[in-house]
């Protein structure tokens, strides 16, 4: 995991399950279910996955959702 990775995944992980909850677009069952599979694959050592990417390749939200997601994030930091 690169640190551009790490530093994404420590500040907008958490909000983006969140996120995703508030807006209709995910359960928090799969929030949970995502967060454990990140946690799996960084102690196996394999490729960082970011929420949006999990939940997506989990067919639990579409690109267009993952998108809004991000765009409320980001604009939410400015």
């Amino acid at each position: 995991m690169d640190n551009v990775d790490k530093e994404l995944s420590g500040e907008y992980d958490p909000r983006f399950g969140y996120l995703a909850v508030l807006m209709g677009f995910s359960t928090a069952e799969q929030v949970k279910e995502a967060l454990a599979e990140q946690v799996e694959d960084d102690l196996a050592n394999r490729p960082h996955r970011l929420m949006g990417r999990i939940m997506l390749d989990n067919g639990w939200i579409t690109p267009n959702q993952v998108e809004a997601v991000l765009n409320k994030l980001f604009k939410t930091e400015e």
